[in-house]
């Protein structure tokens, strides 16, 4: 399934676009990329949107450390050019999560080749799936340009 797709959700009547945070949910995934802080690998949990609700559904990485460090059930596999992914075997919704953000960490929400970086402020940041009348958002910028964030197949 892929991340990147080229337009963004429009709900017509005027009510606004389908988005987390701000950042428009397309194709109706998303993910939280972060640099994993023992292993300092670009990393990301991949969510699909229900509704208001999200379901975390995979975790992606180059280092297989960091599907260790989940320390949950699910099938691993190897894809082209290194990537790790888990997919995980109780996938876990949500209808808003609480992250804390760091500049470290570079914790960003992305979605159809757009990226919201929820850094440098530190602090938590609460997400949630709403419908928004204006959005956010900028093209991804490294580590998350990589192909691997934007598409997973």
């Amino acid at each position: 399934m892929a991340l990147a797709v080229v337009a963004a959700l429009d709900s017509g009547g005027g009510a606004g676009h389908l988005t987390v945070n701000g950042l428009p949910v397309v194709g109706g995934r998303f993910a939280i990329g972060y640099v994993h802080s023992i292993y300092r690998a670009p990393s990301a949990e991949v969510f699909t949107v229900e509704g208001r609700r999200f379901t975390m559904r995979e975790v992606l990485s180059r280092n297989e450390g960091v599907l260790d460090y989940y320390a949950v059930e699910g099938e691993r596999v190897r894809g082209p050019g290194g990537l790790w992914k888990l997919v995980l075997a109780e996938p876990v919704a949500y209808e808003s999560l609480s992250l804390l953000t760091t500049s470290i960490g570079r914790r960003t929400v992305i979605s159809g080749g757009r990226c919201l970086p929820l850094f440098p402020a530190e602090g938590e940041v609460r997400l949630a799936v709403r419908l928004t009348p204006g959005t956010r958002g900028e093209p991804c910028r490294p580590p998350y340009s990589q192909s691997f964030f934007l598409n997973t197949e």
